[in-house]
């Protein structure tokens, strides 16, 4: 079993993200449960906005498609900015728009059988609005969506440090985490011993 970590963290490598520093948790866990994890960040690639799989010469998105198609769990990690998922998670929504008409040799939606979750931080509240904003996202483009699977931090409104820089409800942060490993391998499991088959079948 494989999983994507698809970090949209706005800081280019090698600058330390929080929200990476979260997700390592899950990552964690379902290394823990035999799962193959791979990672990207999404803004030391070239994606211009678009809804389609390629939009044409210098798109790096193809490669991360072919990434998420060989996947059976899918990981989006967000901070939060303005009480609203980072814009490169919303690209990354948009792109994976192109997957809703697309199926396998099987007729199966490229997007069935798969489970998603979201990891999100940030220093502001909204923490909530975001995880249902991208799992409602990704549910419409056929991601199955275990609940709950979603672990959040942050100190609450207004500015305060960064994740990394206090241990303020990292414990609760982290059992959230493992426990959204054990529902996405869990939900995976059940979906590759019986599959949604093709509508219509």
């Amino acid at each position: 079993m494989k999983a994507l970590f698809v970090s949209c963290t706005l800081k280019s490598s090698p600058e330390p993200s929080n929200t990476e520093a979260l997700g390592r948790v899950v990552a964690e866990a379902l290394q823990d449960r035999g799962v193959e994890v791979e990672h990207v960040r999404l803004v030391d690639l070239a994606v211009p906005p678009g809804v389609v799989t390629d939009v044409g010469e210098g798109d790096e998105w193809p490669r991360v498609h072919e990434r998420l198609v060989a996947s059976e769990i899918l990981v989006v990690l967000t901070p939060t900015w303005l009480g609203r998922p980072s814009s490169l998670a919303q690209r990354m929504l948009e792109r994976m728009d192109a997957m809703i008409s697309e199926e396998g040799p099987d007729g199966i939606p490229v997007a069935y059988n798969r489970v998603a979750g979201v990891v999100v931080t940030g220093n502001e509240d909204g923490a909530h609005h975001v995880i249902s904003e991208v799992s409602g996202a990704l549910a419409v483009i056929g991601s199955s969506i275990p609940g709950p699977a979603g672990p959040d931090w942050g100190p609450g409104a207004g500015a305060g440090p960064a994740a990394v820089q206090t241990g303020h409800g990292h414990e609760w942060a982290r059992e959230t985490g493992r426990l959204m490993a054990h529902n996405l391998h869990a939900v995976a499991a059940a979906l590759a011993a019986h599959p949604v088959p093709a509508p219509g079948s």
